[in-house]
Order: C-alpha cells, then sequence, then structure tokens
C-alpha cells in the first residue's frame, strides 16, 4: 500500500541470539483484488484471481449523483462489526484499508474510484474535483478544478487553498502513517521534510510547486513527470483541510466531515458511531450514495463472536456487516458448507500479499534468513487461518492482482509448503548458528493466536526456540513501524495503492526510506535494490516497467531474503439480509459502504 497496508494486525519475532523482524498487512485478520464480488454465491473458494482493471473516467462519469441501486432506500443503522480498533481517522494518515474505507464516509479526496456494485468494473473518477485532471509539461504539471456546491459539515465552501494547505499538512512531523508519493514528487526527494518541514511555522509552499491561481483550482508541479497522479490522488490525504479546524495531532480522533456523514462520536477501541452530514450535496459525488441514517461502527469485537453473530444474524445483527473483517477461520467451512449462507457471502481476491518480514537490521546473516524461510509452515499457517477460502498459497512479492504479476518460489515453498527443517537446520549450521532464540510478536487476535502455536511447534522441528508475544492489535502497525523495534519477526500484508508494481516495491524495499513508520518494515538496504529502483522509476513504458519490478522482486527475494511471502488474501465472509446493496471495493479489498442500504 507506493503502499496501501492491509487491515491485518501482523505477527513478529523478536531474537534472543539473532533477531528477525517483519511487517504489515492492513487486516488484522485480510488483502484486494479485481472482478465482481460474489455475494451471489461464488463456492468455497470465491473468486478467481485477476489484474485489476481501472480505467480512466471522464467529466460526465465524474457528475453527481452516484447511481441508483435498484430496489435501495434511504434511513435505517447499519451496524458494521470490526475485530480491531481504527488507529487513525486523520485521512493524511489513514493507510491501512480499514482506515480508508471508514473514511470514505466522512472524508473526500480529489478523485476516487467508482465502482459499478453489479459488475464490479471501476473507473477512477474525479471526487471533489470535476476530472481526474489535466498534465502538462509532460507530466510533470497536473491541475484540477474543484465542482461546485462543495461544503464541509458547518457549511463553509470548499477552496483550493484548502487543499493546498491539506497537502501541505501531510509534511508535518506528526503525519507519519500515510503515504508519501505527493510529498515526495513534489521535492524529488525522500526527506521531502528537509525541503519543507510543513506549516505549523506559518510557511506555506510556493507557488512554483502547488499554485491555487483561484478557490477552484489546484495546480501541481511535480519535480518528474507522473503519469499516474490521477491515482495517487484518490488516496486519502489527497483531500483539502479546514485550516481553522485542524488541531494538530488532535485531529487524528476528531476529524472535520467533507463526506456524506459526520463524527457523532467516538470512543477508541470501542465505537465509532455517524449520523448524516446536511451539508453534503449527492449532486457533486458520484461515488457515495449514502442511503443509512446512521453508521454503527463497533470496534473490537472479538471472534469468533464477530462471524457468529453475522451467521445468526439476530436482532440488529440483521443489518450488519464486517466491512474489512473477515469471517473467523473457525467458521469458514461453517460458512461454505452450508448453502443458506449463499446468497450472503462476498468472496474475492484482496491486493494484498502476506508476508512475514525478517528485520535485517538485528539478522544479518542472509543463510539464517534463508534458514528461516525454510523452516516457515505455509500451509499450516494458512489452515490456521482458515484454509483457500480466506487465501492462496503465494511466493511472490507483488501480487496477482497487478500487472506484471510473476510467479516465482526460489525455495521451493509450493513443494514442501510444510516447511523444510532439516534445510533450515543445514543452513543454520553453514551460518555458525547452534542456537537460535527468536520472539514472535503477533496481534491479539484469536486467529494470530493460533498461527503463534502453529509456528513455535514447526520452528522446534529445525531447532529454533520461537518465543510468543501477544501485542494490540489497535496500535500493530505503530509498534512494529518502529525502526528499533524489540522484535525479530512479525507478519504483515501489502497491498498496491493501484495495480502496478511501482507501487509496492519502492516503498516496501527502498533502503533509503527506511524510518518509523515506512514500510520497509524489514529494513533492507541493498545499493543494488535502490539503483534499479531509480532505473525502473524512470522507464515511460508501463509495460516494460511491470517486467522490470518483477525481475527485481525475484532478485530482491533470491540474494537478500528480507520477508517470506505465504499468501494472496481474499475477503470471504458474511452479511445480515436485512441489508441491500452489499458490495465489493476492489482497490481497498473490502465491503463497500457507499451502495448499502437497510430494507
Amino acid at each position: 500500500m507506493n503502499k496501501r497496508r492491509a487491515y491485518y494486525a501482523a505477527a513478529m519475532l523478536s531474537a534472543g541470539a539473532l533477531a528477525l523482524s517483519a511487517c504489515s498487512s492492513g487486516n488484522s485478520d485480510g488483502g484486494g483484488g479485481s472482478g465482481k464480488s460474489t455475494s451471489s454465491g461464488g463456492g468455497a473458494n470465491g473468486a478467481t484471481a485477476s489484474v485489476q482493471s481501472v480505467t480512466l473516467g471522464t467529466a460526465a462519469d465524474s457528475t453527481g449523483p452516484a447511481p441508483a441501486v435498484a430496489g435501495a432506500k434511504s434511513g435505517g443503522t447499519v451496524h458494521d462489526l470490526e475485530a480491531s480498533g481504527v488507529n487513525h481517522l486523520d485521512p493524511a494518515q489513514a493507510y491501512v484499508n480499514q482506515e480508508q474505507v471508514i473514511g470514505q464516509l466522512f472524508s473526500r479526496q480529489l478523485t476516487n474510484y467508482k465502482i459499478d456494485a453489479k459488475t464490479g468494473k471501476t473507473v477512477l473518477v474525479g471526487d471533489l474535483a470535476t476530472d481526474t485532471g489535466t498534465s502538462s509539461d509532460g507530466g510533470k504539471t497536473w491541475t484540477y478544478h474543484l465542482k461546485d456546491g462543495l461544503k464541509w459539515q458547518d457549511g463553509t465552501p470548499i477552496t483550493s487553498d484548502q487543499v493546498k494547505y491539506g497537502i501541505e499538512r501531510l509534511f508535518s512531523s506528526y503525519e507519519t502513517a500515510g503515504p508519501q508519493y505527493l510529498q515526495q514528487w513534489l521535492t524529488g526527494s525522500s526527506s521531502f521534510r528537509k525541503v519543507y518541514p510543513g506549516p505549523q511555522g506559518g510557511k506555506s509552499l510556493p507557488d512554483s510547486v502547488i499554485a491555487t491561481p483561484d478557490d477552484k483550482t489546484v495546480v501541481f508541479h511535480f519535480k518528474a513527470p507522473h503519469s499516474d497522479a490521477p491515482y495517487a490522488m484518490a488516496l486519502s490525504g489527497s483531500g483539502p483541510i479546514l485550516k481553522a479546524k485542524d488541531t494538530g495531532p488532535k485531529y487524528d480522533t476528531a476529524p472535520f466531515s467533507d463526506g456524506p456523514y459526520q463524527i457523532a462520536s467516538y470512543q477508541a477501541g470501542k465505537a465509532l458511531e455517524l449520523v448524516r452530514n446536511k451539508n453534503w450535496d449527492p449532486k457533486t459525488d458520484p461515488i457515495r450514495n449514502a442511503y443509512p441514517d446512521k453508521w454503527d461502527i463497533q470496534l473490537g469485537v472479538a471472534q469468533p463472536g464477530l462471524t457468529q453473530r453475522l451467521e445468526a444474524q439476530s436482532g440488529e445483527d440483521k443489518d450488519s456487516l464486517a466491512l474489512v473483517a473477515p469471517a473467523d477461520p473457525t467458521q469458514t467451512s461453517v460458512i461454505a458448507g452450508d448453502p443458506k449462507y449463499k446468497s450472503r457471502l462476498v468472496s474475492n481476491y484482496q491486493p494484498f500479499v502476506d508476508v512475514f518480514n525478517i528485520n535485517m537490521t538485528r539478522v544479518k546473516d542472509v543463510k539464517v534468513r534463508q534458514a528461516i524461510m525454510y523452516a516457515f509452515p505455509m500451509q499450516q499457517v494458512q489452515t490456521a487461518l482458515g484454509g483457500p477460502p480466506q487465501g492462496d498459497l503465494g511466493t511472490s512479492l507483488i501480487g496477482p492482482t497487478v500487472q506484471g504479476f510473476k510467479s516465482y518460489d526460489p525455495y521451493g515453498k509450493l513443494t514442501k509448503p510444510q516447511g523444510d527443517p532439516a534445510k533450515a537446520k543445514e543452513l543454520l549450521k553453514e551460518a555458525g548458528v547452534t542456537h537460535l532464540k527468536l520472539t514472535y510478536a503477533f496481534s491479539n487476535q484469536p486467529r494470530w493466536v493460533t498461527v503463534a502455536t502453529t509456528l513455535k511447534n514447526a520452528f522446534a522441528k529445525a531447532g529454533i526456540d520461537l518465543q510468543t508475544k501477544a501485542i494490540d492489535s489497535t496500535a500493530y502497525y505503530t509498534l512494529i513501524g518502529k525502526v528499533n523495534n524489540p522484535y525479530d519477526l512479525y507478519r504483515t500484508g501489502w497491498g498496491a495503492d493501484w495495480p502496478n508494481a511501482s507501487t509496492v516495491i519502492p516503498p516496501t524495499q527502498d533502503g533509503r526510506l527506511v524510518a518509523d513508520n515506512d514500510p520497509n518494515y524489514s529494513h533492507l538496504n541493498d545499493p543494488k535494490v535502490n539503483s534499479e529502483i531509480d532505473r525502473i522509476n524512470a522507464i515511460a513504458d508501463p509495460t516494460q516497467a511491470s517486467s522490470e519490478w518483477e525481475k527485481l522482486a525475484e532478485y530482491i527475494m533470491k540474494n537478500d531474503v528480507p520477508e517470506i511471502p505465504y499468501e494472496y488474501d481474499k475477503y470471504y465472509n458474511v452479511y445480515g439480509d436485512g441489508l441491500g446493496g452489499v458490495s465489493y471495493n476492489t482497490p481497498l479489498g473490502t465491503l463497500s459502504p457507499n451502495t448499502v442500504f437497510v430494507k
């Protein structure tokens, strides 16, 4: 997830004699994909993975209101059940897919994805902007015009200066969790805060960087051409911020709304209640239908109870869904084996590749990292997470929904998916390691408790002493995102921000970006990889670039082994049949809140 993190809360290892470390997936429990939702069925394993197809829409596609959903009506309350809390509500900090999809209810961006609820056809359109932007100067300059009638929740008009301020705010020292494309593109530097530290001191970016010639026009001047700028403008941080309502770091718990809903109450880790924003104009919005009167988002709902509530759909649970949380692994066979769930089952690929990251700061010997790879029991982990309905075994850093996908398996993991402890022992002996003690830290969710036991048993067969430590799921990415974290191995998931590997390899593998909360969780810093990233980024032909990204990904796995890819995620869960219009958001790998209605 440049990058989008799956809502996973990952698992980690900490070292005794030697150390390893790993990273990110947004879902404490799932990944994104392509194709339509199989909510009308789809079988035990759901959809078939295919490259995510997104087209650029026109100005006409960007006009509101959103296409009506057949049979929909306004009113009622939708209950969203989520296993984890929300780490960030500030749109500039929202990078985990749970944060992004919930944010769509109260936050708008310059562009966004218009998804046909029936076919899954995905079109990038103007959200706040009249279209997806106009480029000039060979792709270095991008111009956006704001629609008429845009307002904040208090009725204040939305202007171009507010968009500029929102972008400037991304440079602030406390805005560390969100995407960094725009900051890097505008400054030409990964050390963008050294170029511009943010607006807190009263200093604004010059017109040569971002210009606002009138209240409706924003002009971005990048240091290099970026043909994919329209996609970057769909990420959460590309929207406006009303300066008078900016509370700095505190904005993360009480953002001001320009979307169809506004925050009525928020209890961190427990509940988020959204009510209608009376100043949102549906005629400006081509994406959000906003049928319900309220959204009751229940956070920290324990599994397997969450899934069992959706299965039983008693009382208000008949009007419930899980935008992000997948079915508990113990319930996968229950859902797959009973035809009564077929009509309200959603099964689809997500854009996420799940990995266990190895902290290369602590585990410096590649032979030790290879030993961890061979010892890793990917098949047993897949089973613990619910089996094939919730994810396919995978060994590539780049997932099957991304352009140019290539499968490779240099360590024979698909041949011996249960692990190869003998080979692991052999490599540890070659490395001169007689006793390897690791600490595995994991999200305190039931499925990850099961995985911890699975790993401990498998690693013991390879002579590795695995200590396990549970950490809070809500703060999971914050804790493992510290460069000096005390863990050796942790589980994360990464999804392409748009279906191009340029949003996978650079953010997760560029050693020049290693910093707190940066997605290079393994701390890989290979000069050849860094150089190749620069070379491939300069290739104008996207097809050629895709091929080169795949070659680089394979090189990384063969020569550096910074992480262990093991699964291509799927969303798999049921929802209450008191709801209609339940559809799938392919780019985020979640259910879409935009088309849902209470019957």
